[in-house]
C-alpha cells in the first residue's frame, strides 16, 4: 500500500504547491483538512516524496513543512484507501484514490461543434465504460447551442467565470470556448484541463483553423488533444491526436460537421487512458506553427486581378457559409451567391481579351460568368438590393451597361474594392 500511497500523495502535494508555494502551503494543507501529526508514521514517505519532486532541500528539512506532511501522509494513510473509490463530498479523499477514470468533469464550451463533444461525454455517463461519474457545463450569457443541449439534457449549467471548482472536479474539458482560462482556475483541476481542437496542432492555432484548413488548400488536418496552458491560447502539450483527410470540394461547415464528431471521440479515447498518457504528453514546438485568425468580412472581397479560380473556389468553401463573397457594381457592394465554380467561356470576339472583373451572362447554364486572374468562375445568384437571379442580373443591370457601353468599362465589370488587395496579400502571407 506505501509505494500506491506515495504515488498519489506525491501528485496531490504537487497540486498543492503549484496553487501556494513552498512549506506554508504544505502547512495550511495540514491545518485545513485539521490532521494530526502521529510520530508513527515512517519518515521514508518524505524522502520519497521529496525524491520524485525535485524541490529545494531546505523546504523539505523545515520543520514546519516536514510535520506537514507527515500530517497529511497521515491522514492519507488512515483514509484514503486505493482500491476503495470514495464518492461524495470528500474531494481530497476522491482525488487521492483515483488514478483514472470515472472522472468528474467540468465542460466548457458554446457552439454546435462543442456540442458533439459535450453529447459524447453525457451519453458515457450511463455506458459500461464508466469514463464519467459526474458532468457538469460552463457556458456564455445567451441562448447558445451547449447551453440549450445541456438544459435539455438535465446538466448543471454555470455561468462564465465559474465559482464553484475548488475540490469538485478532476478534469476540465475546454471546446471551441472562446475565453483564456486564468491560471487559477486551470491549477483547480488535479489532472489539468483538455480542449480539443480541430487541426493538427502546431498549425492552425486560433480561433478559425477549419476555415483556414479550406481556404488554404490543406489536403490533410486532424483533431489534437491538448492539455491548456495559461497566458496563451492552443500551445499545451499535446495528449492524443488523429489525422483526418479534407474531401474535395468540401465546405468549412462540412469538414467541421465531421471534425467535431471525431474530436468528441478522441476525447472519449483520452479520458479513457488519461493517467497513462500525461506522462507522455508532447510538447508543441514553434516548428510548423501558423496563426488562423477569425474571418471577417474584409476576407470576403474578391480581388479579380490576383486571385485565380481556385483561390476563388477555396474562399467561397471556407467562408461563404458566413459570410458572402462581395465585388462592386457601379460603385455599389454586391453579394456573390451560387457558386458553381470554374466557367469555360468561348467570346465571340477571341482577339480581345477580357480584363479581370469582366462579366459575362451563360444563357445555357444561367450563370454570371466572372472573370479572374487564369479564367472565368460562375454564380448562379446575386444580392443588389435584392437577390436576383442571374438571368435577372443580366436583364436589369448587365444588359444595359453593355448596350451603353460596347466596349469592356468600368461600367460592365465587377471592380475590385479598394483595399481588397491588400486583404488578399495579408490571407496569403499567412503560410509564409
Amino acid at each position: 500500500m506505501i509505494p500506491c500511497l506515495c504515488r498519489d500523495a506525491s501528485a496531490f502535494l504537487s497540486w498543492i504547491l503549484r496553487l501556494e508555494s513552498g512549506a506554508f502551503a504544505l502547512a495550511r494543507a495540514a491545518d485545513t483538512f485539521n490532521l494530526s501529526c502521529p510520530t508513527s508514521v515512517s519518515a521514508t514517505l518524505l524522502f520519497l516524496m521529496a525524491d520524485r519532486h525535485p524541490f529545494p532541500v531546505s523546504m523539505w528539512t523545515t520543520r514546519r513543512a516536514a510535520g506537514a506532511a507527515l500530517k497529511i501522509l497521515h491522514h492519507l494513510h488512515q483514509c484514503c484507501k486505493p482500491t476503495a473509490l470514495r464518492r461524495g463530498t470528500d474531494g481530497l479523499c476522491r482525488f487521492m484514490s483515483s488514478s483514472g477514470p470515472p472522472w468528474r468533469l467540468l465542460f466548457f464550451g458554446t457552439d454546435n461543434f462543442a456540442v458533439e463533444s459535450l453529447k459524447l461525454l453525457t451519453s458515457s455517463r450511463s455506458s459500461s465504460e464508466d469514463i464519467v461519474e459526474s458532468l457538469e457545463v460552463v457556458t456564455l450569457s445567451g441562448n447558445v447551442p451547449v447551453k440549450t443541449f445541456a438544459e435539455q439534457n438535465h446538466l448543471p449549467v454555470h455561468r462564465w467565470p465559474p465559482d464553484i471548482v475548488d475540490g469538485q472536479f478532476d478534469v476540465g474539458v475546454v471546446v471551441s470556448f472562446g475565453c483564456l482560462l486564468h491560471e487559477r482556475l486551470i491549477n483547480k483541476f488535479p489532472y489539468g484541463i483538455l480542449n480539443v481542437h480541430p487541426s493538427l496542432l502546431p498549425r492552425w492555432r486560433g480561433p478559425a483553423p477549419i476555415f483556414h484548413t479550406v481556404l488554404h488548400g490543406d489536403t490533410v488536418t486532424g483533431v489534437t488533444i491538448i492539455q491548456i496552458r495559461p497566458h496563451r491560447f492552443d500551445v499545451g502539450p499535446i495528449l492524443n491526436q488523429e489525422l483526418h483527410q479534407v474531401p474535395d470540394n468540401c465546405t468549412a461547415d462540412e469538414l467541421g460537421a465531421v471534425l467535431a464528431t471525431k474530436g468528441g471521440h478522441l476525447l472519449i479515447d483520452t479520458l479513457r487512458t488519461l493517467s497513462e498518457r500525461l506522462p507522455h504528453k508532447r510538447e508543441q514546438g514553434e516548428t510548423g506553427a501558423i496563426f488562423a485568425p477569425k474571418i471577417n468580412t474584409s476576407m470576403s472581397w474578391v480581388v479579380w486581378e490576383e486571385q485565380t479560380c481556385d483561390q476563388i473556389d477555396r474562399l467561397y468553401r471556407a467562408i461563404a457559409c458566413r459570410i458572402p463573397l462581395r465585388t462592386t457594381w457601379m460603385g455599389k457592394t454586391v453579394k456573390l451567391l451560387d457558386f458553381v465554380g470554374k466557367c469555360h467561356i468561348s467570346l465571340s470576339d477571341e482577339t480581345r481579351k477580357p480584363v479581370p472583373g469582366s462579366v459575362t451572362y451563360q444563357k445555357e447554364s444561367n450563370t454570371l460568368a466572372v472573370c479572374c486572374k487564369d479564367g472565368w468562375v460562375g454564380f448562379k445568384a446575386v444580392l443588389l438590393k435584392k437577390r436576383l437571379s442571374a438571368l435577372d442580373f443580366y436583364n436589369g443591370y448587365l444588359h444595359q451597361t453593355v448596350k451603353k457601353t460596347p466596349h469592356e468599362t468600368a461600367g460592365g465589370l465587377f471592380v475590385s474594392r479598394q483595399g481588397g488587395t491588400e486583404a488578399h496579400q495579408k490571407r496569403e502571407k499567412l503560410v509564409l
